[in-house]
């Protein structure tokens, strides 16, 4: 991680480390050899384990871990080592990749005492492609992730790569691939690029490591001014309702939670007919320490919002729009005592906008068969009520908005359109713009739908429990418990799968009988004739979702980016069944259940989420 590697004491423990060899250190960051010289001045054994024994690997957001020091840290040295990888990859892949290139993007984050950033990191990025003849289409700035997806399909690029970790701690950052359908990398192309990464572990030369290159090589372009119209140019095709949000009354707020997010969203409001919103002055430029929040995500709810919120009642704004720092999600909340959406609200509330637009395009009912929309399978099923009521398709996929761009990508080869998709930790995506989720687009989205319905006399909260009594209350809690041991989770997950006996799992959770078990880390579902999971199995992670007699969906799962355990329970109600407070304390007591009962928080020493 810098440098010649040291001596290290203690060499029988460290002779189990598969990545000691010194070659790699050869040249680097000064900072984060320093600190691996200190771990071992101090004989910091567990320290320097943790940090050279293990690589990163791709999760449901690509790589993503702390900056720092350690093959398993993101740095300069990890850094190269995947891009190389990649490059490898690639180069095998696509015999045109000399002509294609790649799209490199990176968002705010940075940390003084490793020397990295986003910017660093990124640059690093296109000089490995630089040196092995490979165009670059490196942004100049900080973009959106989304534009990263976007620009590969504009440009026909080969793949390309985000450096971000979204709304992440402030300590990390992260590599996010995308392949040349503007997805994000699948199977098998992530364990292929892992596997060319681990070959390719000596940085090739020192030009890898010279950021200037991307300002001195003629293969090097700056697709921003191109990106950026293009995509506001596709953007109004979204826009259904432009002359009315001209004349809009209602003000908005908007926090770029200290990320990328202001200049976007502005411009994305300008582009629907709006004035801009206010921006929360504290938050609006970027911050890689996120100073004004105690944690840069804004799916965390009111407490996260406090000078957003405090701003709209100055300012007597009605809405309050936050995406998070790279400006792929969305938070939303309504002055009406102040309604913080959950994900799942607001997908009721998008789905049906967006459907009820289509249609007012589409009047040939027989247009419906060719429509989709798509959820993240621990999301609500509010979109299933949907599509069965007015007739289109809807699919779930695994957690991930990989699996729902790829989804998206399969369904447009067969002439098939994804009108609207989610994830319930606040993704979405309205249209198939791009097959990522979008905090800019979806802004503009939410802003508009306001603006419609104040016209008709109706809150957003209003028009979503018309929504709930026509197709159905949809009642749902999501949280999480912090667990930073990995054994610890496996233990967990493995006394679920023997809770009453062995290979059985639970019969019961609030004294309500579990009718159906699908374990998507096995393959086993209790509900098809083959015992066998229609969802693709994903040994890389741990997910067990449970069906029980009376009507809750419970899922029990571990973060792809993060080391949480995250549990989801939701109770999907029949039209007509309207006594909410009821369904309300069924959930409650089934949620508190599956945490106490299946998690044990107490004894596995799980840190309960502070709201």
């Amino acid at each position: 991680v810098g440098g010649s590697t040291p001596s290290y004491p203690d060499s029988d423990h460290m002779s189990k480390c598969p990545y000691t060899d010194p070659e790699p250190f050869k040249c680097g960051c000064p900072s984060t050899r320093v600190y691996v010289e200190s771990l071992v001045a101090a004989a910091r054994l567990d320290d320097l384990r943790s940090r050279l024994c293990s690589r990163m690997s791709f999760g449901t957001a690509g790589l993503r871990a702390p900056m720092g020091a350690g093959f398993n840290r993101i740095n300069d040295l990890t850094v190269i080592q995947s891009t190389q990888g990649l490059f490898s990859y690639l180069s095998r892949y696509f015999a045109d990749l000399s002509s294609r290139g790649v799209v490199v993007g990176f968002d705010t984050r940075g940390q003084e005492e490793s020397g990295c950033s986003s910017q660093r990191l990124a640059k690093l990025t296109a000089a490995v492609m630089l040196s092995r003849d490979v165009p670059v289409h490196l942004f100049s700035t900080f973009v959106p992730t989304p534009y990263v997806p976007y620009a590969v399909k504009k440009l026909g690029a080969a793949a390309g790569v985000m450096i971000t970790a979204s709304h992440n701690p402030k300590e990390d950052n992260g590599y996010k691939v995308y392949w040349c359908n503007s997805a994000q990398i699948g199977s098998p192309h992530d364990k292929e690029i892992l596997l060319n990464i681990e070959e390719q572990l000596e940085p090739w030369s020192a030009s890898c490591w010279d950021e200037r290159l991307v300002e001195s090589s003629s293969l090097r372009t700056n697709p921003l001014t191109q990106i950026n119209s293009c995509y506001m140019e596709e953007l109004a095709s979204l826009c259904f309702h432009r002359d009315l949000n001209s004349s809009c009354p209602l003000r908005f707020v908007h926090s770029s939670f200290h990320g990328v997010g202001h200049v976007f969203v502005q411009q994305a409001f300008k582009t629907f007919g709006f004035a801009p919103p206010i921006p929360v002055p504290e938050q609006k430029d970027p911050d890689p320490n996120f100073s004004s929040v105690r944690c840069p995500n804004p799916e965390e709810g009111e407490s996260v919002l406090r000078l957003s919120l405090l701003l709209a009642e100055k300012e007597n704004a009605t809405v309050v729009l936050a995406t998070d720092p790279d400006a792929d999600r969305l938070a939303v909340a309504e002055k009406c005592g102040w309604k913080v959406f959950t994900g799942n609200e607001l997908a009721a509330l998008l789905g049906w906008w967006m459907f009820f637009n289509w249609k007012e395009n589409h009047p040939d009912p027989a247009d419906t068969e060719g429509v989709y929309m798509l959820a993240t399978t621990v999301s609500s099923k509010i979109l299933q009520a949907f599509a069965r009521m007015e007739g289109f398709h809807f699919e779930e996929t695994l957690p991930g908005f990989k699996w729902i761009g790829n989804r998206i990508h399969e369904l447009s080869k067969t002439g098939h359109s994804v009108i609207f998709a989610f994830e319930e930790s606040i993704g979405f995506l309205c249209g198939s713009m791009v097959p990522e989720k979008d905090g800019v687009s979806s802004a503009a989205v939410v802003a508009e739908m306001a603006a419609y319905l104040h016209n008709k006399n109706l809150s957003l909260n209003q028009q979503l429990h018309n929504i709930y009594r026509t197709y159905g209350y949809h009642v749902a809690e999501t949280s999480y418990v912090i667990c930073n041991d990995p054994p610890t989770i496996q233990k967990i997950f493995n006394r679920i799968r023997n809770f009453d006996g062995e290979r059985s799992y639970p019969k019961m959770c609030g004294g309500v009988r579990i009718i159906h078990v699908r374990d998507a880390t096995t393959g086993y579902d209790s509900s098809q004739p083959d015992l066998r999971s229609v969802l693709p199995v994903s040994r890389s992670s741990q997910m067990i979702t449970f069906t029980l007699q009376n009507g809750v969906v419970a899922t029990l799962r571990t973060s792809g980016t993060e080391p949480k355990i995250k549990y989801y329970t939701e109770f999907c109600a029949a039209p007509g069944k309207s006594d909410v407070s009821s369904l309300e304390e069924e959930l409650r007591k089934i949620t508190t259940a599956l945490l106490d009962d299946f998690l044990e928080p107490e004894r596995n020493n799980l840190i309960r989420r502070c709201v």
